[in-house]
């Protein structure tokens, strides 16, 4: 019998066995095409955080520098206080405490804008929250607003980056979240 030729069961065989493994290699290839073609075409509208995402940028201070190694949530308010300023106080606070075990690892700053002195009351409720006057700073400067600085919560990483701002009147559980996820995936501070 010829070597070369074969009896068309076999060709049949042959035949199947290459279509079995071009199925197999279709079946592996599939999702790695259909990741390029998500990732080319495909863009999400919104992220899955609430705060506002900013491009990290080191911030230049001494405050911000002696807080490295936390993360720290800043406001920017009058000495005088308004209703809106304590407002902001107490979010901040209530965020920092619903993190639970990890609370240590967050840090309130509290950048005052003018030269009036906080009110007793005020900062026996909002003890253990650093306070500063940048009426004579350039850090101010530093954190980009639309609009006013108090119009914002600001978050810095340990490393002393401004990353993300919140609105002046924020969702709290979705800030709770946020900062929840940060905590959870950030291994430094």
């Amino acid at each position: 019998m010829d070597a070369d030729r074969q009896t068309p069961d076999a060709a049949r065989a042959r035949r199947l066995g290459r279509i079995k493994l071009l199925a197999l290699a279709a079946f592996f290839m599939l999702p790695v095409g259909a990741g390029y073609l998500a990732y080319s075409w495909w863009t999400p509208e919104q992220g899955s955080n609430y705060g506002e995402l900013l491009s990290p940028h080191s911030l230049n201070d001494a405050t911000i520098a002696a807080l490295n190694g936390k993360w720290v949530l800043v406001q920017f308010d009058s000495g005088a206080c308004d209703a809106d300023c304590e407002r902001k106080h107490y979010f901040i606070r209530q965020v920092r405490k619903a993190q639970g075990k990890d609370q240590y690892r967050v840090e309130r700053l509290w950048l005052v804008t003018d030269a009036a002195a906080p009110s007793d009351r005020l900062l026996e409720a909002i003890s253990g929250t650093r306070i500063e006057r940048t009426a004579s700073r350039s850090i101010a400067q530093q954190f980009p607003a639309p609009g006013a600085l108090v119009n914002h919560i600001y978050v810095v990483d340990p490393l002393g980056n401004l990353m993300m701002r919140f609105p002046r009147d924020p969702d709290p559980e979705q800030m709770i979240k946020d900062l929840q996820r940060l905590l959870k995936t950030s291994r430094i501070g």
